[in-house]
């Protein structure tokens, strides 16, 4: 199966870009913060999956935390938040703004090379991806979600079959950061991973795997 899906990568050039016509819209993240008064401890004790939010948007700075925390870069030669086998960096990050205090409803991709969001397709997304991830109205009620895909030929092109095992782990490693970094900033989340696969990429116009979509808000 993976050999297929490499195979068929190379044949049709097929490339980490969403279909369509991208919107050519870029936005600068706040910088992150590296210190809480959160410590790793207290938010891993109180870290619990939250499906019901708060009718409230998020702003920029809480939305720059949880994407730095995604897969933000914390070493000159590339060195991630989340662990990578061989760093083959096969995780990308988009976020469907829902409701939020500065950005406008719509996809985004996040670049972590500069710390900045590219709009990729305008309107909320919600009910869509609602109905695509078999109903489940945290995602049509959150502010913004989360979702967690992947390019497996990167890693495969080291480590082949294995390549697929070391992939989702990594994309579990993402999962929990982003439910941490939650927990510190007040918030709540899910893992979600009941979606239909091909619905959610028709949804966000994306050939990527689709790993983990998180609904993120405030809590009710």
């Amino acid at each position: 199966m993976l050999k297929s899906i490499i195979l068929l990568s190379i044949i049709t050039g097929i490339i980490s870009m969403p279909s369509g016509k991208a919107q050519e819209r870029s936005f600068n993240l706040p910088s992150p913060e590296l210190d809480s008064e959160t410590s790793i401890e207290k938010a891993l004790s109180q870290r619990r999956s939250v499906r019901d939010f708060a009718d409230q948007t998020l702003d920029n700075k809480q939305i720059s935390q949880l994407l730095w925390s995604a897969q933000g870069i914390t070493a000159d030669w590339g060195g991630r938040t989340a662990p990578s086998a061989g760093a083959t960096y096969p995780i990308e990050i988009y976020i469907a703004v829902n409701n939020s205090e500065s950005l406008t409803p719509g996809l985004y991709k996040y670049k972590n090379t500069n710390h900045s969001l590219r709009l990729i397709k305008k309107g909320s997304l919600g009910k869509k991806l609602s109905q695509a991830c078999l109903g489940q109205q945290s995602i049509q009620e959150a502010p913004v979600s989360i979702i967690i895909t992947a390019v497996l030929q990167r890693t495969a092109v080291r480590y082949g079959e294995r390549a697929q095992r070391y992939v989702y782990m990594e994309a579990g490693h993402v999962g929990q950061n982003i439910y941490l970094q939650a927990e510190s900033l007040g918030l709540g989340t899910v893992a979600i991973g009941a979606f239909h696969d091909d619905q959610v990429q028709e949804v966000l116009g994306i050939n990527e795997e689709v790993m983990i979509i998180m609904p993120v808000g405030k809590i009710k």
